[in-house]
């Protein structure tokens, strides 16, 4: 088992080296770039050289695109804008060189989740075949959401990587938030990839799911890691508010569990 733990963010490009620099001295091997509100690095030669250090680094990329992403809009302009961004990580992902461009797929808005399902599975396809025709390197990761009303749930992700061949990102927080458990047995089972692209952080939750996130408290990332499969390899993603803190309390945490085996 290799587990490599990270911070969601990586801050402006202009002191993105440093950062990375800093992250390394702290043993951290992981770092997702949040596009959250748009893909804010614009050139090939500053995303050649945020992956180069990264690289020398030891630090995997990934990327998480942004939020205005709705594959399953009422309007058919609004899902090609959505593949426009997605397309638009892809390219960027490809010079810095990220393993993974995680995105939330889009909502149900009026039609069934049958229906829905379908849609986005064709846009994902069409992005599929886009992305081998442009030979981009990272792999599309659609992520299971936290709300209940959103799509995203764990069967909708298992299925898609099975109708698309696409990767996927399992985030614990928001299937604790949909489902009020991690399922942590049937997430195993039912996702045979070898490497995981894994969300973990503290959440608030109620009745519908998600709310926000929070601080992540030591008892559940002790859960998280005492249920991790021993075969198997993780990248681990912290989104909480203080992501550099959890992801080395994380790391601190791994250490401990693993000298006490």
């Amino acid at each position: 088992m290799e587990i490599k733990f990270g911070p969601a963010g990586l801050g402006p490009v202009k002191t993105a080296e440093e950062t990375l620099e800093a992250y390394s001295k702290l043993g951290i091997k992981a770092c997702e770039i949040a596009f959250t509100y748009g893909v804010y690095i614009k050139s090939k030669e500053d995303a050649e050289r945020i992956g180069r250090k990264a690289e020398k680094l030891g630090i995997l990329l990934s990327i998480h695109a942004p939020y205005w992403i709705n594959l399953n809009s009422a309007e058919k302009e609004k899902i090609e804008k959505s593949k426009e961004r997605i397309f638009r990580c892809l390219e960027v992902g490809t010079w810095l060189g990220a393993k993974k461009i995680v995105f939330h797929p889009g909502y149900y808005g009026k039609k069934s989740k049958e229906e829905t399902y379908s849609v986005i599975k064709d846009g994902i396809l069409d992005l599929q075949k886009k992305r081998k025709d442009k030979n981009f390197t990272p792999e599309l990761a659609p992520e299971t959401t936290g709300k209940i009303n959103v799509f995203g749930s764990v069967n909708e992700i298992a299925l898609l990587v099975q109708d698309t061949k696409c990767s996927f990102c399992i985030d614990f927080a928001h299937i604790l938030a949909r489902e009020k458990d991690y399922k942590f047995s049937e997430i195993f089972s039912r996702f045979k990839s070898r490497d995981f692209h894994i969300h973990f952080s503290g959440i608030n939750y109620g009745e519908k799911g998600e709310k926000s996130h929070k601080k992540t408290p030591e008892s559940e990332i002790k859960k998280l890691i005492n249920n991790l499969p021993k075969e198997r390899n993780f990248t681990i993603i912290n989104e909480s508010p203080f992501p550099v803190d959890d992801s080395v309390l994380s790391m601190k945490i791994f250490k401990k569990v693993l000298s006490s085996h």
